[in-house]
C-alpha cells in the first residue's frame, strides 16, 4: 500500500509563547485555523513568505499534499493553493471547497484550470458545512440535511463538467444546467476527498468520494466507520480509500513527548476561552465532534497512545486528538491505522512550521516500515 501524507497550510505565522491575539480572519471551522489550539496568531492574516516557508517545509519533509482548509473568514483558497503550487516542485494541494456558494460548473472549471497549470497536483476536499452559524456568515441559511442534498447534486454536475465532451443538461432540486460544457478538463481525474460523520454524510460520500476522511478516533471507531462507508459505496460500484486526521506529538523519548503534550494542554486551556469569546465557536452540531467527545468522556488515552485531552478541552474543534510518544512509537500507532485499510494520514501539529519540519522523521519511519512489511509479505 502506498501511504499518502497530508499536512495543513496556514497564511499567518503562529507562536506558542505569549497571549493569544485574535485577528479577524485568523480562525475558522472545518479544520482551518491560523492560530492553533496552543499557538497564537501574529502579524497580517496573509503573509506570503510564511506560506512559502511552510509549503517548502512540507515538501522537504516528504509530504504528498497540503490541505488548504476553508471557513467563512478564510483567505481565498484558490489563491492560496496557487501560491503553494507555484513555490514548490512536487507538493500537491487538497483544496477545501463548500458547495452552495459557487455554481458547480464554475467551480469545476476553477479546479480544472488550477490542475492545468499544475498537472496532477490538485485534489478537491468537499466540505458540506457542519456549523449553521459559519454558513450564515456567507449568506447560507439552509440546514445540514438540505446542504447534503445540495452537495450530492453539486458533485454530480462537477464530474459532468470535468468529463463531458459534448454539452449536457442537468435538472435537479438545486441546480439546473442547459448546455453545460467546459473547454478545460483535467487530463487525469481530480480526486474527490469527502468528510462527515452523519448518516447523510456517509450516504453522499459513499456515492462520490475517492477518499473518505475521518477524524482521529480510536482504532475500533475507525474500523466501524470504514465498514459504514464501504457499505454506502458498494451500490455505486465505488471502492474509496480512507484518510485519518491526527495531531502527533513526538519526541526523542516518550517522557519528553508527554512533557510537551502537557505544555500544549496548558496553553490550550488558557486560549480556548478566548477563542470562543471572540469567534463564537460551536461544534456541537457536528457528528464528528460529538464522536470525539464521546471517546474523550471514556478516558484520556485510547489504544496505545491516542490522547483525547485536547478534544475534551476545545469541545472537539476539528481534528483534535493526538498521538503522544517517541518517534518510533508514534510511527507504530500510525501504522496501526494503516493496518485497518487507511492509506492517507493527515497529520498537523501545534506549531505548524516547526512541526512540519519535525514530521519528516515520522514520514520516513512509516514509509520505511510499510516497505519492509510489503517485502516481508
Amino acid at each position: 500500500m502506498t501511504i499518502e501524507f497530508i499536512g495543513i497550510a496556514a497564511t499567518q505565522e503562529t507562536s506558542e509563547s505569549g497571549a493569544a491575539t485574535p485577528v479577524n480572519g485568523s480562525t475558522g471551522r472545518d479544520g482551518v485555523s491560523a492560530q492553533t489550539e496552543a499557538a497564537a496568531a501574529r502579524g497580517p492574516v496573509v503573509q506570503p513568505g510564511y506560506l512559502r516557508d511552510l509549503a517548502r517545509a512540507h515538501e522537504e519533509a516528504g509530504f504528498d499534499r497540503i490541505l488548504v482548509a476553508h471557513s467563512s473568514a478564510s483567505p481565498d483558497g484558490f489563491t492560496v493553493a496557487d501560491q503553494i503550487l507555484t513555490h514548490t516542485d512536487r507538493l500537491g494541494v487538497l483544496l477545501a471547497h463548500r458547495p452552495g456558494f459557487v455554481a458547480p460548473t464554475l467551480a469545476a472549471r476553477k479546479f480544472a484550470t488550477l490542475d492545468a497549470f499544475h498537472p496532477g497536483r490538485v485534489a478537491l476536499h468537499v466540505i458540506t458545512g457542519g456549523d449553521d452559524a459559519d454558513q450564515a456568515r456567507d449568506g447560507d441559511l439552509t440546514d445540514k440535511v438540505t446542504r447534503y442534498r445540495r452537495t450530492d447534486e453539486f458533485l454530480d454536475v462537477v464530474r459532468r463538467e470535468w468529463t463531458a465532451e459534448t454539452p449536457f443538461d442537468y435538472d435537479g432540486e438545486f441546480y439546473q444546467v442547459r448546455g453545460g460544457w467546459s473547454a478545460v478538463r483535467p487530463a487525469d481525474p481530480i480526486p474527490v476527498y469527502f468528510g462527515g460523520a452523519s448518516d447523510d454524510a456517509v450516504r453522499v460520500g459513499g456515492k462520490h468520494a475517492d477518499v473518505y476522511a475521518f477524524w482521529g478516533e480510536p482504532l475500533a471507531g475507525i474500523a466501524e466507520r470504514i465498514r459504514q462507508v464501504r457499505a454506502a459505496a458498494t451500490p455505486y460500484g465505488r471502492d474509496p480509500r480512507f484518510s485519518v486526521s491526527l495531531r502527533p506529538i513526538p519526541a526523542a523519548t516518550e517522557t519528553e513527548a508527554w512533557q510537551r503534550a502537557q505544555e500544549i494542554l496548558r496553553l490550550t486551556k488558557e486560549r480556548t476561552g478566548e477563542e470562543r469569546q471572540y469567534f463564537n465557536l460551536n461544534h456541537a452540531q457536528q457528528r464528528g465532534s460529538q464522536r470525539l467527545l464521546e471517546y474523550a468522556a471514556q478516558g484520556d488515552i485510547h489504544d496505545k497512545r491516542l490522547w483525547t485531552a485536547i478534544a475534551k478541552t476545545t469541545g472537539a474543534a476539528g481534528n483534535s486528538t493526538a498521538l503522544v510518544g517517541s518517534y518510533e512509537q508514534v510511527a507504530e500507532s500510525l501504522l496501526d491505522y494503516v493496518g485497518l485499510g487507511v492509506s492517507t494520514l493527515l497529520i498537523r501539529g501545534f506549531s505548524p512550521l516547526a512541526d512540519a519540519r519535525d514530521y519528516g522523521t515520522l514520514v520516513r519511519l512509516v514509509r520505511e516500515r510499510t516497505l519492509a512489511g510489503a517485502a516481508g509479505a
